[in-house]
């Protein structure tokens, strides 16, 4: 085509230009799972979940449902309307619609799920929260800093960086100005979209917070690491007992519970603008909207106070 419209395989290309599908965990499942890669794409959905809410809505108005999470993460030996995953294919084949999924690879790019965690707290000099990946960072700043003083020489620094670089788990950046642990998770509740759950913490509400690693999805295992980096707090997701007992007890570190759903919401944008830029340099343009359907499963909260 050179009329100006997207094919999947047109999408797919920038996408997996930036989020590669060889940084997925081995165990995860992304990529193309549902759909033709010759189909012509006027609409993108955007959405974290691939349910059969979502799909239902990605039919109604979407050529193409770009989702973060895998709807299929076991291997499955059939798609019958019968179970959760067939409903959806069903949903998305009748309305010829495809489906696509950044994963762990979406998680440790950058910029990524995390960096855009971090942007929606208004975190400044956000860098990677794991010490190999903050190293070679701190090393490319030492060759750019470099390569400017050999262009200044007269020297070729040679070209810019590949714009797909992969940065670890989790993010860490500063606060602009200290600010208590209470008015903090208060931040992070206006910052990400409402759940039934909110925001809890470990920590007590006068507690002072500044530096903050974000860890978006199930990220309690980055506990470690936060404490490494001098983090006050670890706003991630999925919280439980005993890991989190064991966590505060072995950490200084303040844990932010958020809802898994909400925590990656706001990469969608992002995700939206990566694959916007990367269609407009190949000379194609889509429609895309990010999905407001909340999937996150809680639906109800009763405080026990």
């Amino acid at each position: 085509m050179n009329d100006g419209t997207a094919t999947v395989r047109d999408c797919v290309t920038v996408l997996e230009s930036v989020y590669p599908p060889s940084w997925a965990a081995t165990w995860d499942a992304v990529g193309l799972v549902v759909g033709n890669p010759d189909t012509p794409v006027e609409s993108v959905l955007f959405a974290v979940d691939p349910t059969s809410e979502v799909a239902a809505e990605a039919a109604r108005s979407a050529n193409l449902l770009i989702t973060h999470h895998p709807l299929f993460l076991r291997g499955v030996h059939g798609v019958a309307e019968t179970t959760p995953g067939g409903r959806v294919v069903a949903t998305l084949v009748r309305a010829g619609v495809a489906l696509f999924t950044a994963h762990t690879n979406a998680d440790v790019a950058a910029p990524g799920v995390s960096d855009a965690l971090a942007a929606a707290l208004g975190l400044r000099d956000v860098r990677p929260l794991e010490a190999q990946h903050a190293a070679a960072v701190e090393a490319e700043a030492a060759e750019v800093a470099a390569g400017a003083a050999g262009a200044a020489d007269g020297h070729d620094a040679g070209g810019g960086p590949d714009p797909a670089v992969c940065r670890g788990l989790g993010r860490i950046g500063e606060l602009a100005a200290p600010e208590p642990l209470g008015e903090f998770c208060a931040r992070v509740a206006r910052a990400l979209p409402a759940t039934a759950g909110g925001v809890r913490a470990t920590g007590h509400a006068d507690a002072p917070v500044r530096r903050v690693a974000v860890c978006g999805g199930s990220g309690g295992e980055m506990v470690g690491a936060a404490r490494a980096a001098g983090a006050d707090v670890l706003v991630t997701a999925d919280g439980r007992h005993h890991h989190v007992l064991d966590a505060v007890s072995a950490h200084p570190v303040v844990l932010v519970d958020v809802a898994h759903w909400a925590s990656e919401w706001p990469w969608l944008e992002q995700a939206v603008a990566r694959l916007t830029a990367g269609l407009a340099a190949r000379g194609r343009t889509v429609r895309t909207t990010v999905s407001t359907l909340v999937t996150d499963p809680w639906r109800l909260h009763v405080s026990s106070r």
